[in-house]
């Protein structure tokens, strides 16, 4: 049971928020495979920037089988407690404030992680967001600190907790460490033990093992799984399943997986048109293909396609296909 704020939710899994994956299709086709909980993706703060059309995408929030948990970034408690109120006024039920995201583009505005270093600006921002929207419960991603010699998780822990903020999920790397090397779960474990809300502990976690060795390590309430879940939609509903008792299940394949893909290649194709749609379905099933091993030659023929009837075709045949060969492969063995 997972508690943010006046809400309460029977599962230990959070689908992390990803910039061009975790999309509305996304989203929903992971809670149709078991996904209780998912952030997503990031929005600036600044309305000002809303107007392209991938922002009005990205802030269109019909029900996708989940509750409505967003994600805004930005630098400036005035602007951050604006944009926070107008994502509150389109049904957010939550709202979370990103001070995780290690990427250039974001770091570079002194947003996203790279506020980790300015622990006032953190409090001003945090308290900012949590009084615009007095009704709607507050999170924020973060991680555990600037750099390896700078690791001030706890503390910016406690002043999100004194400025009301109702959960915390941190990304087991400092913003120096972007994505290298392995997760470090001991600060993680700092921050849950120093703190009285909710913590989720993030990085590294691609299996139901590794899921419950992390909640044993850490003492936190939940996991999120983050790039570990592309091209397996499947991956947060299976570990939710395992840690609630159930077998751990096989991965989707043949007509199964087959189906999975094209569904979400069809929500692709109708949520953002054909040749856009057609554009973004070639790095889902670029994800879909590397979570089987790479399979380049398909890859790079599906690449050509341009057309959604085409994309869609490919994909039943390739995918009903592989396991069939796979079955002839393990009958001759």
């Amino acid at each position: 049971m997972l508690r943010i704020g006046p809400y309460r939710f029977d599962t230990r899994v959070v689908l992390a928020p990803m910039v061009g994956v975790t999309d509305l299709p996304y989203r929903a086709l992971c809670a149709r495979l078991g996904t209780r909980l998912a952030i997503a993706e990031m929005v600036a703060a600044d309305a000002r920037l809303w107007e392209t059309r991938r922002t009005q995408l990205r802030l269109r929030q019909p029900d996708a089988g989940l509750p409505c948990w967003v994600q805004i970034a930005g630098n400036e408690p005035r602007t951050m407690a604006e944009g926070a109120r107008r994502q509150a006024d389109l049904g957010a039920a939550i709202i979370d404030i990103n001070m995780g995201c290690p990427a250039k583009k974001v770091c570079s505005r002194a947003a996203g992680s790279a506020l980790l270093r300015d622990e006032r600006l953190v409090g001003a921002i945090l308290a900012a967001v949590v009084a615009a929207v007095p009704g709607v419960p507050v999170t924020l991603k973060m991680r555990t600190g600037w750099s390896p010699a700078e690791r001030n998780g706890v503390r910016i822990a406690r002043i999100a907790e004194d400025c009301g903020i109702r959960l915390l999920s941190v990304h087991g790397r400092t913003r120096a460490c972007r994505f290298e090397g392995a997760a470090e779960y001991d600060t993680i474990r700092d921050i849950a033990g120093a703190v009285s809300v909710p913590v989720i502990a993030n990085g590294d976690i691609a299996t139901p093992a590794q899921a419950r060795a992390v909640l044993a390590d850490t003492g936190a309430a939940a996991v999120m799984v983050g790039r570990a879940a592309q091209g397996r939609p499947w991956l947060c509903g299976a570990i939710d399943a395992a840690l609630a008792g159930g077998p751990v299940a096989t991965e989707p394949r043949g007509g199964e997986l087959a189906t999975i893909v094209a569904g979400h290649l069809e929500a692709l194709h109708a949520f953002y048109g054909e040749a856009a749609g057609v554009r973004i379905a070639r790095k889902h099933v670029g994800w879909y293909l590397d979570a089987r091993g790479g399979e380049r030659g398909f890859r790079r023929d599906f690449n050509q396609l341009d057309s959604a009837h085409g994309q869609l075709a490919a994909v039943r045949e390739h995918f009903s296909a592989a396991c069939k060969d796979n079955h002839k492969e393990a009958r001759a063995a």
